[in-house]
């Protein structure tokens, strides 16, 4: 029989946990609140820059004959010249569309986001969105929720495990209020975010979805996000056409993903300072603009007329390259919004184009173009981020309409499978994966990636000169017990190394032992690491070598020694890692 202690303290332990959980739970409905009330003001500043460039509110579409030519190509870039020195000098995070910068915080930061990205991320997003930069606002929202939540998160002290579940718990929340669509927001955070679907990690989320979705019906009304067209399955024979839609539009969001990378390269190769890229950036999607309006902000005027099939099949079919080069543009260039609009459009072009050749062709099996836009938004999402639940999800809240999801989850389910076959990495994680942080790799690999050599080396090193004869060497190694005696010429650098078991072959050439110097048994060819690498290069290195120690050398003088990195040390050094991420 227990001892009855022990039953009191399993009692007690099970009221913390439980405690614990409502208090999570009330911090995630405050966390909701605050992202939803994020979601609106963020909506309003959009507005507030649209009314300063343009002054008008209304989407660009209904106003865009009145604005001169000129306009429409300076607007942009003055937006980007003012957007360009806010992120440059207040925070660099809120560059781009945001949400890889949330992925890498959950990953290798344990959800710390410093407070001012979300200040910055509103204003810089708003003047990107409300001047004419192709991008959309679901992004910049989801970065916002997350460091609302992250900086509650630091400022209770919560340990690593919860404040990643407050991360998500914003990043939802910012979806849900965005896109009226709570269950969406979950997923997206659980899906993308967390990857972690346990009751612990989706309860709070849940609360916060909910809550700014209330708070965004509050102030804007329940209404979807865009004008829904009456959907229905005509036929069986659709799921054909369907499943071609699947195909092409995870070939469209590969092609998608490829040119906004490049379009990033491009800019970072420029020889001009950052905070001037962005007004160049801005000044080529006015370009755009000027010929293509419907590519202007977020684009949702442009997918309602995709959507309600009153476009031509030539107009669809150019905008869905050119809303590509212009959002690529746009972000490359180093001005903030998301992806997920971009996404939507494309994708609502391009099942428009094809949904009317369909129609066109087959009108008595097939059903208007707009359904195939619908579906093929959902197609291109789950391609570009390759989450089918997330994008199937987001599309189904849009319309309220069970009979679309067989249809969405045979696009969706397709795009992503052929997409993930040909890709590596989604269009967030291809972010972080040229950062050099693999989320598909496991834990270890971040945390490997996140440490530098600098942090676990060894300064205390003990050195030979090169001219010392073999009797002082085995002396050296005698007196101090080490294992590898770096050797140093007479300039100071590092001229070599010898192990231990280098000296092996001289063991016994006792008459040898005032004639071999230091440079005749060292190895000249030495391994080094720098003290800028991290440790995941440091232990390849020492793989590929067969070694347990590496000679570390300063960043700007590879021949200047200024360390050693042990294997133990950085094995210790992930223990203390992985440890802090538990607590």
């Amino acid at each position: 029989m227990k001892p009855e202690s022990e039953f009191g303290l399993k009692t007690k332990l099970g009221r913390i946990e439980i405690n614990e959980h409502v208090f999570i739970s009330i911090i995630a409905i405050l966390i909701g609140v605050a992202a939803g009330y994020g979601a609106v003001i963020f909506r309003f500043a959009i507005k507030g820059a649209q009314y300063l460039f343009y002054q008008n509110t209304a989407d660009f579409l209904e106003f865009q004959d009145v604005v001169p030519f000129y306009l429409k190509i300076l607007l942009p870039g003055l937006g980007g010249l003012i957007v360009g020195p806010m992120i440059y000098y207040w925070a660099r995070e809120a560059k781009g569309h945001g949400v890889p910068e949330v992925m890498e915080a959950v990953a290798v930061k344990g959800g710390r986001i410093r407070p001012r990205v979300s200040l910055v991320k509103i204003l810089a997003s708003g003047l990107s969105i409300g001047c004419g930069g192709s991008v959309g606002r679901e992004g910049p929202m989801v970065q916002i929720g997350a460091s609302v939540a992250s900086t509650v998160g630091q400022i209770l002290k919560v340990t690593q495990d919860r404040q990643r579940t407050l991360v998500g718990c914003g990043a939802a929340a910012g979806i849900a209020a965005t896109f009226n669509a709570p269950i969406a927001g979950v997923l997206f955070s659980v899906e993308i975010l967390l990857s972690d679907f346990g009751v612990a990690t989706f309860s709070p989320i849940v609360l916060s979805s909910v809550m700014a979705t209330t708070i965004s019906r509050h102030f804007f009304g329940d209404f979807p996000a865009f004008i829904v067209p009456h959907y229905e399955l005509v036929s069986f024979w659709e799921f054909f056409f369907y499943g071609f839609i699947g195909l092409f539009t995870a070939l469209v969001s590969i092609l998608f993903i490829k040119c906004l990378y490049k379009a990033e390269d491009i800019f970072e190769a420029l020889p001009v300072h950052e905070v001037f890229k962005t007004a160049l950036g801005g000044m080529l999607a006015g370009c755009i603009i000027v010929v293509f309006p419907h590519v202007f902000g977020v684009g949702y005027g442009a997918i309602n007329q995709s959507l309600m099939g009153h476009m031509t099949v030539e107009m669809l079919f150019i905008l869905i390259f050119v809303k590509i080069i212009a959002t690529s543009i746009t972000l490359g260039g180093g001005m903030s919004g998301g992806i997920l609009a971009p996404s939507i459009f494309i994708g609502a072009m391009t099942g428009g184009f094809f949904g009317s050749i369909f129609h066109q062709a087959f009108p008595e099996i097939t059903a208007s173009s707009g359904a195939y836009a619908l579906v093929a938004m959902g197609g291109l999402v789950s391609g570009t981020t390759q989450a089918p639940i997330t994008a199937i999800l987001i599309i189904f809240e849009l319309t309220s309409d069970y009979k679309i999801i067989l249809p969405l989850m045979t696009t969706c389910i397709i795009s992503a499978l052929l997409s993930t076959y040909l890709q590596e990495g989604s269009i967030y994680t291809i972010k972080l994966m040229r950062r050099g942080i693999s989320l598909y790799k496991g834990m270890e690999q971040s945390v490997l990636r996140n440490i530098h050599v600098r942090d676990v080396m060894r300064e205390d090193v003990v050195t030979i000169p090169e001219d010392i004869h073999l009797e002082e060497i085995f002396e050296t190694f005698k007196k101090h017990n080490v294992s590898y005696l770096p050797v140093i010429n007479s300039n100071g650098e590092l001229a070599g190394i010898i192990s231990f078991r280098d000296l092996r072959a001289v063991l016994n050439e006792t008459s040898l032992r005032r004639v071999i110097k230091a440079k005749d048994l060292a190895t000249k060819k030495v391994v080094t690491v720098s003290k800028g690498e991290n440790l995941k290069r440091a232990l390849q290195k020492m793989g590929q070598k067969g070694v347990s120690q590496l000679p570390v050398v300063s960043d700007e003088n590879p021949k200047k020694l200024v360390g050693m990195v042990h294997d133990k040390d950085i094995i210790a050094a992930y223990n203390r890692e992985t440890l802090r991420f538990e607590w």
